[in-house]
């Protein structure tokens, strides 16, 4: 064996340059101007640390992850006019045939949660099933002859 006959099994990989124009584009990766963009820049650790202790985003919590509830199925607001027009007097209020008349819409795939507010007027006595009424509908329902079940 002599020294000329060696070969190496892996190849000897180099890191691509960054930051000499070249296939990284304007910048090269090395965000804007300024202190960071320059070579062998480095933040002394006091200023770092300044900057670690500044909130990242203001009003997100602690961990947006955490604090934001993704499955929470917002409430539909159904005012008194809209069941005058669509329910005839004796005729059940509930949120499936509220998605089916088309009143409110399906969310995440299942009947949303449904608030009955109190703008129009009501004439007829409905059976209000499975909603939460505002303190005016609620007062115009009873007064009208209509009933609510929790």
């Amino acid at each position: 064996m002599q020294l000329n006959l060696l070969v190496p099994r892996t190849k000897n990989k180099k890191n691509p340059p960054v930051g000499r124009g070249g296939k990284r584009g304007k910048t090269s990766g090395r965000g804007g101007k300024g202190q960071t963009a320059r070579a062998g820049h480095k933040i002394r650790p006091e200023v770092r640390d300044l900057i670690k202790k500044l909130p990242k985003r203001r009003g997100h919590g602690k961990n947006r992850a955490r604090t934001v509830r993704t499955n929470r199925i917002p409430v539909s607001a159904v005012n008194l006019d809209a069941l005058e027009l669509n329910y005839k007097a004796g005729e059940t209020v509930s949120p499936a045939s509220l998605v089916a008349r088309g009143l409110v819409r399906r969310a995440k795939g299942r009947a949303p949660v449904v608030k009955i507010l109190g703008t129009g007027e009501l004439t007829k006595a409905l059976v209000v099933k499975g909603c939460t009424l505002s303190a005016t509908a609620l007062a115009a329902l009873t007064k009208a002859g209509g009933t609510t079940h929790a």
